[in-house]
């Protein structure tokens, strides 16, 4: 039996095969958890999250659309994981998007205010809006984690405003985790992921230099794995970090230490 077993949750960000939300799901899984998925609406991206669920050992998934842009949208998520299950016991969020044209070297204040906006909205703002859904579903000591990244403490070349929408959602999940903790015993973490070659990574500018510079820097010479973030948040899922809210946990080979 896997430390997740009898565990029910909700996990967003499943879009591709390198998405880091797969293995989180992937490592839920192994552990025995029961994983429900969301995908954005239309019946491609319907089918492209049901066939990795499927691929990762998923029987006729529970999948359910949702633009986290849509407040009905959430609503309704929520609304039928409470008809379906009553109660679950986790949720993953792990969901951002700014315009990749302002994702560029030497393009950050120019950055428009829609483009701005649109970024702490879908990165920022949905955290704190999915926690808030969940409140009625979740169990009493249940956990939401999300994904960070270095960008929100120091300046990284081309992350631009991502970098101020991450750090708008690590305050977030401090204040989430506050104010849940007290309402129903709810935990709330973010992992902050070292860099990892994901379709959506792969629209910052400078990315391959980032990657570059890790090995060189880190304690631990080399990039990180998605599965080792998978890990990471699924002890943050876990009754083993019953003691813990309102962190961020680094899986970055350590390169967040760093002085030079």
């Amino acid at each position: 039996m896997g430390i997740m077993a009898g565990k029910r949750g909700l996990v967003t960000g499943v879009l591709h095969e390198t998405s880091i939300a797969t293995a989180i799901a992937q490592s839920l899984l192994r552990e025995g958890a029961e994983c429900l998925f969301t995908h954005l609406p239309g019946d491609k991206m319907e089918r492209r999250t049901r066939k990795i669920a499927e691929s990762l050992g998923v029987t006729s998934p529970w999948l359910q659309p949702m633009d986290v842009g849509n407040d009905a949208d959430i609503t309704a998520c929520f609304d039928r994981i409470g008809r379906d299950f009553e109660t679950i016991d986790f949720v993953v969020h792990c969901i951002a998007y700014a315009d990749k044209e302002w994702l560029k070297l030497g393009k950050f204040a120019a950055t428009p205010r829609a483009v701005f906006a649109n970024a702490l909205d879908i990165s920022a703002f949905s955290y704190m809006a999915l926690g808030n859904a969940a409140v009625p579903v979740l169990k009493d000591g249940g956990s939401i984690i999300g994904l960070s990244y270095y960008g929100a403490e120091k300046a990284v070349p081309g992350y631009n405003v991502m970098g101020v929408a991450k750090a708008a959602l690590e305050a977030s999940n401090r204040y989430l985790a506050m104010e849940l903790g007290r309402v129903k015993n709810i935990r709330c973490n973010l992992v902050s992921a070292g860099p990892i070659k994901t379709l959506s990574s792969s629209a910052v500018g400078g990315f391959d230099a980032i990657l570059e510079r890790i090995p060189q820097a880190a304690p631990l010479p080399r990039n990180i794995v998605s599965a080792e973030v998978g890990d990471a948040s699924l002890f943050l899922l876990s009754d083993l970090s019953r003691g813990t809210t309102g962190q961020v946990l680094y899986v970055d080979s350590g390169y967040s230490i760093m002085g030079l």
